[in-house]
């Protein structure tokens, strides 16, 4: 039963981690990346369609992305998908490829990214501590109802807390490594 516990945790921890790299990955560094447009929705036909369902996304070259539409009448919709978003970015179309070049950053966005980026760390290692709590909450329960005894219930909390300081550290990790990446452009 512990076991269980202790597998299911570090799924969601794993869970977790990987849902702070997805969001961390969609701000952008000075490389013009095709998954900075995954997040963007595009009004197809009355109802909120992802942008990847209607156009291919490519890196034309270092500053530029090139979206081709599918259907030629959804060029506009795009357009304004991409204008409107918090990306800062600007659009331009030519024939069924809407290019989007990215803008150099400055040193006063580096900063500001980099704290959107400390912030979104910090909602993972809650993410993490929530699932540790959720644990030991189990691990509680099995005590109270006798099934375990007081020496494994301690033996497995502090492996559960092994398996959270292991997670926090690899948040930490991917961090530093964003980190870097928006400071070395």
């Amino acid at each position: 039963m512990i076991n269980e516990i202790k597998q299911d945790a570090q799924a969601r921890m794993e869970k977790s981690l990987e849902a702070l790299k997805s969001h961390i990955s969609k701000i952008r560094t000075g490389r013009a990346q095709p998954s900075l447009l995954d997040g963007l929705q595009v009004e197809y036909y009355g109802s909120p369609t992802p942008l990847r369902q209607v156009a291919n996304v490519v890196a034309e070259d270092a500053r530029t992305l090139a979206v081709n539409v599918f259907d030629k009448s959804l060029i506009g919709a795009v357009e304004k998908a991409i204008l409107t978003s918090d990306l800062g970015l600007n659009p331009s179309s030519a024939g069924t490829t809407i290019r989007v070049p990215l803008p150099p950053l400055t040193e006063e966005r580096r900063r500001d990214l980099i704290k959107i980026v400390k912030s979104e760390g910090e909602q993972g290692k809650i993410a993490v501590r929530n699932v540790r709590r959720d644990a030991n909450d189990q691990i509680k329960a099995l005590l109270k109802d006798k099934e375990i005894s007081e020496n494994e219930q301690h033996k497995a909390e502090e492996e559960i807390q092994k398996l959270t300081d292991s997670y926090v550290k690899k948040v930490d990790e991917v961090l530093a490594a964003k980190e870097k990446e928006l400071l070395d452009f």
